[in-house]
Formats: C-alpha cells, sequence, structure tokens
C-alpha cells in the first residue's frame, strides 16, 4: 500500500510524514572532461573501429565520469567541417570510419547515441565545434566530395598544412552558424561549446605569411573604418554574438561556452608573459565575457601555479575580475601533464584554489583519456577526496528562473522487513532535467543525483531517519524540497 505525503501506513511499520527539517544544500560545481575526436585523442581511439566497438568506448567514458561524479561531458561532433552526427550540411569525419563522408556500419548516429546515454546517467552533453578549421594537417583520408573545399572551394585557405575557412567571408559565417544551429533544433544537447581556434596561429610551414584573406579583405574590409587586425577581431566577434542571440532565440536553456587561450594579452595582469590571442588569433575573448555573448567562460589555464609568468591563480582572479555579467568562469586545467611534468597534486590545488576564488564555480578537464587512464592516479585522487559527493551544474539564472512546484513523496512499506521503497512525481508540468535525493542515517545526510527518468528509491526503516526530494530543471532552477521523516522508533 502506498501513502501520499502526510498518510499514515497500516502496516506494522515505520511511519513517514511530511517534515520541515531541512537537509544541507546540494554542491554546485561544475564538473566537465573533454573528449576530443580530432586526430582521435580521445574518441574513438582509432579510426574504423565497429560500431560495437565505438559504442563500448563512450560508454566506458561516460560510466567513468559517473564513477568520478563529474556532470558534464563536452564532446568533439565538428572538428574540421565535417561530423560526428548525421549532417546534410558537412559529411562524416574520418575519424570515426577512416574514411570522410563513409557513415558508421551498422549504422548509428554518435551524437544522438551519446545525448541518450549521457542523459540517462544524469550528465549533461555539450557539442564541441571548430567553427573555421577546415581540414588538418594529419588528416589521412580522401577529401569527401560534399566537404566545404570541394562544394565552395572559394570559402577555403591554404595556410600552412592546414585549411581554413575564411571568417571574413560573409557566407562562412553563415555556413558555420547553420551547422551549429541545426545541431541545436535536431538534437537534444545542454550546449554548444567552442575551443581557442578562430583565425589560426602561426605555424612552423607558415612562418612569416599572413593568414591570406585578401579576397575578403578588398571585398568587406579595405573600405572601411577599422584596420585590417580590428576588422579581423569584429569578424569574429560578430560571429560570437550570432552564435549565442541564435541559440537564445531558439532553445534559451542550451548554453554557449566558449574556451579560448587562457591569456588574453602579456602584461594582463602586469606580471604575464606569453602568446598574444588578441593580435595573433584575433580572438578578443575578454570583449565576449564583458558583453555577455556566452553563458560560461573557460580560459585554457594549463599552467602551474608557482609558474609566475603565466601563474594559474593569477590568471584566474584577472579573468574573474572582468567579468561583469557575471556569467559562468570555469577553467581550463590541464591533466595530460599529470604522470609526466605534474603529479596529481598540482590538479588538486588547482581546483581547491578554484573553489576559493570568488567568481569561480569549476572547471573542465584537459583530457577524459587522462582520466580514464588513471594518469599519477589523479582520477582516484578525485573520487576519493575533491569529488566525494556529486555536484549540480551552477544555475544560469540569466536564462530562466521559473520555480518547481514541491515533489509529491509516497511511501510504499514492505511489511515487517525493514525496506520501503520511496516513490515520486513532479507537482507541476515544469519539465524535470535531475533529482536530487538525499537521505539522513545516523544524522549524516547523503546526497546522490538521479536523471528525470528514475522516480524510485529503496530505503531502510530501521536506518532511514528523513528522506528529501528536489527537482532540478535545465537551467539549474530548484524546485521547493520535499521532505519525509521517520516518526516511530526503530524495531530493536
Amino acid at each position: 500500500m502506498s501513502l501520499a505525503l502526510g498518510l499514515t501506513s497500516p502496516t506494522p511499520a515505520a511511519t513517514y510524514e511530511a517534515s520541515t527539517v531541512a537537509p544541507p544544500k546540494p554542491a554546485r560545481e561544475f564538473r566537465g572532461a573533454w573528449v576530443a575526436s580530432v586526430s582521435n585523442i580521445d574518441w574513438p581511439s582509432q579510426p574504423g573501429l565497429s560500431t560495437a566497438q565505438q559504442k563500448a568506448e563512450l560508454i566506458a567514458m561516460l560510466n567513468r565520469a559517473v564513477w568520478l561524479n563529474l556532470n558534464a561531458i563536452i564532446l568533439q561532433v565538428r572538428p574540421a567541417c565535417d561530423a560526428l552526427y548525421s549532417s546534410q550540411l558537412e559529411p562524416w569525419s574520418e575519424y570515426l570510419t577512416g574514411t570522410m563522408g563513409k557513415p558508421p556500419s551498422p549504422y548509428y548516429d554518435p551524437l544522438e547515441f551519446a545525448v541518450t546515454e549521457a542523459h540517462q546517467r544524469g550528465l549533461e552533453l555539450h557539442a564541441w565545434f571548430n567553427p573555421f578549421r577546415a581540414r588538418q594537417s594529419g588528416a589521412k583520408s580522401p577529401v569527401s566530395d560534399k566537404h566545404i573545399s570541394r562544394t565552395q572551394p572559394q570559402l577555403v585557405r591554404q595556410y600552412g598544412k592546414f585549411l581554413w575557412l575564411d571568417p571574413g567571408e560573409r557566407e562562412v559565417q553563415e555556413h558555420s552558424l547553420r551547422v551549429v544551429m541545426d545541431v541545436v533544433k535536431r538534437y537534444d544537447i545542454d550546449g554548444v561549446h567552442f575551443d581557442d581556434y578562430f583565425y589560426p596561429e602561426h605555424t612552423p610551414s607558415a612562418l612569416g605569411s599572413d593568414f591570406p584573406d585578401d579576397t575578403s579583405w578588398r571585398r568587406f574590409g579595405v573600405n572601411g573604418k577599422l584596420s585590417r587586425e580590428e576588422w579581423r577581431r569584429e569578424n569574429v566577434n560578430t560571429f560570437i554574438q550570432r552564435v549565442y542571440q541564435s541559440i537564445k532565440a531558439t532553445k534559451p536553456w542550451v548554453k554557449f561556452g566558449v574556451s579560448p587561450f587562457g591569456i588574453w594579452r602579456p602584461k594582463n595582469p602586469p606580471q604575464i608573459r606569453g602568446k598574444d590571442a588578441y593580435a595573433e588569433l584575433y580572438a578578443d575573448s575578454r570583449k565576449w565575457l564583458a558583453n555577455g555573448w556566452l553563458d560560461y567562460f573557460a580560459p585554457q589555464l594549463y599552467w602551474a601555479i608557482q609558474q609566475t609568468e603565466q601563474s594559474y591563480p593569477v590568471l584566474l582572479k584577472w579573468w574573474s575580475d572582468q567579468n561583469s555579467q557575471k556569467r559562468h568562469l570555469w577553467p581550463g586545467i590541464d591533466a595530460t601533464k599529470v604522470g609526466g611534468k605534474w603529479n596529481a597534486d598540482e590538479i588538486v590545488n588547482q581546483i581547491r584554489l578554484t573553489r576559493r576564488q570568488p567568481g569561480a564555480s569549476g572547471q573542465i578537464v584537459w583530457d577524459m583519456k587522462s582520466l580514464m587512464e588513471n594518469r599519477g592516479r589523479l582520477a582516484s585522487t578525485l573520487q576519493n577526496d575533491l569529488f566525494v559527493q556529486p555536484a549540480l551544474v551552477p544555475a544560469s539564472p540569466w536564462l530562466d528562473k521559473q520555480r518547481f512546484g514541491k515533489p509529491k513523496l509516497y511511501i510504499i512499506n514492505h511489511g515487517s522487513t525493514g525496506a520501503a521503497t520511496l516513490t515520486w512525481e513532479a507537482a507541476t508540468t515544469n519539465k524535470v532535467w535531475l533529482w536530487v535525493v538525499q537521505e539522513r542515517k545516523t544524522g549524516q545526510w547523503n546526497t546522490e543525483v538521479f536523471p528525470a527518468i528514475k522516480t524510485s528509491y529503496l530505503l531502510s526503516q530501521f536506518m532511514t531517519e528523513a528522506i528529501a526530494v528536489t527537482a532540478v530543471d535545465r537551467c539549474g532552477n530548484l524546485s521547493p524540497t520535499a521532505v519525509m521523516e521517520r516518526k516511530t522508533k526503530r524495531f530493536d
């Protein structure tokens, strides 16, 4: 027999009643990891794996993320004007089958599979795009007839050993925006993600030469008021702003994040030295953050704490000071150095520093392979020390402030066996993304986070003193918490 909140059970078992006891607030921290497909860095581990092998590898990564109490995976789906998903705009990526344009066999849609499997585990899945890279230097497959270098060669530039789309061409911006929005519209992703590649950095094979955008500069920039460098930056600025606005007009809950090079400009702050992404990549990332053209900002702070000219905490504080719109600040940290240049303590201490930095609320680990291989026992250390309890992704109140009603709780007692089942349901029509279930035993609360499809939880009537359920939506908003507390003494 089940009883709704506040009713008593006729069975000779513990009675649970509505309670005003307050469980601790669930932790909030973005815990993400990048999964790179380019050059088969993370997934798939090599081209040409069978569908079953590809699925098994990805499931293993998602399961490792759950074990680590991560809450987001950032999966690269467009490495270089190709697709790790079914697309009418660009060809299948060679990193799947070994041949550009060839779909997986037996057929499946990797992005659809990844979204479904991630969501079943309560993980966010962010789709990672390279907006302007068109061909990797190490690519081996023949170029597909459907690749943009074949269908619209006038938009593509050779620079060193790479092919790039020219951001100065208006049709390039339209094409890349169409690609992004096609995924936003057709897949239930939680975020769109860009990394640090916009205009290409100077490569050894192209030293001394400038990016070959004379054609677009003459057509669209030369008669304007901007210098060529300013025009390039404005091309990127315009694209970033348009992507953000387009996503919000279509699915406001889908987050947009960018992970730029960690140094905006040398001497900002004064002790910092290094590559000038503003001048070399034409990426004015500070402007994007200041204008709120993104929902989260993940500067790649791949340097050690004590590395004075690129100090992790110094750069993190500087970026926090630039964040006038109070967007999420989730720095990228470099776990690939663990087991080599660094031991695990460097990453552990960076996470601790991030937690102490006002304005920062999480981090993204580069890369998933490091965590899969447990390099330097980093994954074990995180699981046993820093990520013991699950955490919710920080809320994005600028996207949606709508509140849920309090969930409805029911108890199914199993006689005198000492067991009972808690079930619950949403009180309103708001779409639930996650459930936070908190159980108190011997005075201590334990928190678990479950996907929306789970609506039951097994209790021990002899041990469970109180049980609480809270609903979470896609923007991280919480419902009021429904609590039931045991009102009878435990059995002897």
